[in-house]
């Protein structure tokens, strides 16, 4: 299946999300674990997409989710850094997931800082984060 790349941004704006978790992790630097993810969910009947992203992106696994619901997720930070986030950039979403994209690109950066494994760190990413797909606004993070 061949996917032109405004088509997958357009698909993306209504099927995709740009997630943020933040975890309890008594092990961790912080005491909380962050992970970061783009997921594009879909009916079975729909997966061929889903893996003809996964061959596009190079990267990530199409995995069930729930009855007959299947996820494509990119989870590793470097290919949200590299494949993902570059792809979104230079195709533009169109609607309020645009924002949600911005913040999520934020989050990657200051992981990429290591500000994820300081408790001021988290705080900032969880400040975001609790912002992000359809939560309340907050003016978009710079950088």
């Amino acid at each position: 299946m061949n996917l032109e790349s405004q088509w997958i941004a357009g698909f993306v704006d209504g099927e995709g999300c740009f997630h943020v978790q933040v975890n309890k992790a008594e092990t961790a630097a912080a005491g909380y674990y962050v992970l970061a993810e783009f997921v594009v969910t879909q009916h079975v009947r729909s997966i061929k997409v889903l893996h003809a992203m996964r061959k596009i992106f190079k990267s990530g696994v199409v995995r069930p989710c729930k009855d007959n619901i299947y996820q494509y997720r990119v989870r590793k930070a470097d290919h949200l850094r590299t494949r993902i986030v570059p792809f979104f950039m230079k195709h533009k979403l169109k609607t309020r997931k645009r924002l949600d994209f911005m913040k999520f690109r934020w989050i990657l950066l200051l992981m990429e800082r290591g500000e994820h494994l300081t408790p001021a760190g988290v705080e900032k990413i969880q400040a975001v984060r609790a912002t992000m797909n359809g939560k309340q606004a907050l003016s978009s993070p710079s950088s």
